[in-house]
């Protein structure tokens, strides 16, 4: 299966810049670690050397630090740019604009690909202004990130009545939240040609294997209260799955994760932080699962009974 945004086809897999950013919303809060920008340029040339040239980035990420470095490392290079507006005030056009205009002057005046609405927050008011953004063309197309099925259809209608359409849902998803699944937005996606971006396909490192009971995530990060030790040692079962399956097509357990996402239909979003992980994302878009092993994971994602919801989501 392949996506197209704009008449440009996508890779099987978006690099996320989430864990890019310092201080607020940052690596540090957020993942209780700290990125090393060299590693991170490294990251970013392997990743455009294998062809993805997808980079999806948020001026909430960091506050803008995620943002610079994306700008720094692809000045001059063609990338597919996946920008958002996060609602952190109440709507008003001017807010939107502003926020668009300070993530475009840190691209240098690259517009974005795909402009995405981060919260089902001043739907209406929000939505119509993007509409008119994009007839001015200041962006590519809109998305919209952390919807519902019900929130996804309003959406959707008032993007037509201004003569628009969504190109994109951006929602969690992974082996262990299927919500867009169960309550009908992956479906909805695929009956309407629209792109599902799935993030947190990792579960910010709980599906990769490294972390366990014995050695946990960083204690006060977000993923180290959202996967503490009791929640780690429930999906250990799971991890394990993972592992078998993984070695009948030589992939990592991380990778498994992934190649879930791409056999389920989605665009997965994975952050890199490190050159190695740039290089497993090309054997990672070839992997397709059988029905059976997504079956087996799905069952016993089941019943370890963790499901975290986020809570902005």
């Amino acid at each position: 299966m392949s996506f197209e945004i704009n008449g440009k086809k996508l890779p099987a897999i978006a690099v996320g810049t989430w864990a890019w950013g310092s201080g607020m919303n940052g690596n540090g809060i957020v993942f209780g670690s700290k990125a090393d920008p060299e590693k991170l340029r490294e990251s970013f040339d392997t990743a455009m050397k294998s062809g993805f040239n997808l980079f999806d980035t948020a001026a909430v990420y960091g506050m803008g630090s995620a943002e610079k470095l994306l700008a720094q490392f692809s000045a001059n290079k063609d990338i597919i740019y996946s920008e958002k507006y996060t609602p952190l005030k109440k709507y008003s056009a001017d807010r939107v604009d502003k926020m668009y205009s300070d993530s475009v002057e840190i691209f240098s005046g690259r517009k974005p690909d795909i402009y995405w609405l981060h919260q089902p927050k001043y739907i209406e008011g929000t939505l119509a202004h993007l509409c008119e953004m994009k007839k001015e063309g200041k962006i590519g197309s809109i998305g919209v990130s952390n919807f519902d099925l019900g929130q996804l259809k309003l959406a959707d209608k008032i993007v037509k009545e201004h003569g628009c359409k969504i190109s994109g849902v951006q929602n969690h998803f992974s082996i262990l939240y299927r919500a867009s699944e169960e309550n009908g937005v992956l479906k909805w996606c695929k009956d309407n040609g629209v792109v599902f971006f799935a993030y947190m396909v990792l579960e910010q490192g709980a599906l990769t294997g490294k972390f366990t009971a014995k050695n946990p995530m960083p204690m006060f990060s977000r993923r180290g209260m959202a996967f503490n030790k009791s929640r780690l040692k429930k999906i250990e079962p799971l991890l394990e799955k993972m592992k078998t399956v993984g070695e009948s097509y030589g992939i990592s357990v991380s990778q498994v994760a992934a190649a879930y996402a791409i056999s389920k239909g989605t665009l997965p979003i994975i952050g890199i932080t490190k050159p190695y992980q740039a290089e497993e994302l090309a054997k990672t878009a070839s992997v397709r699962l059988s029905d059976d092993e997504i079956k087996l994971l799905e069952k016993t994602a089941g019943e370890t009974g963790v499901k975290v919801k986020a809570g902005w989501e």
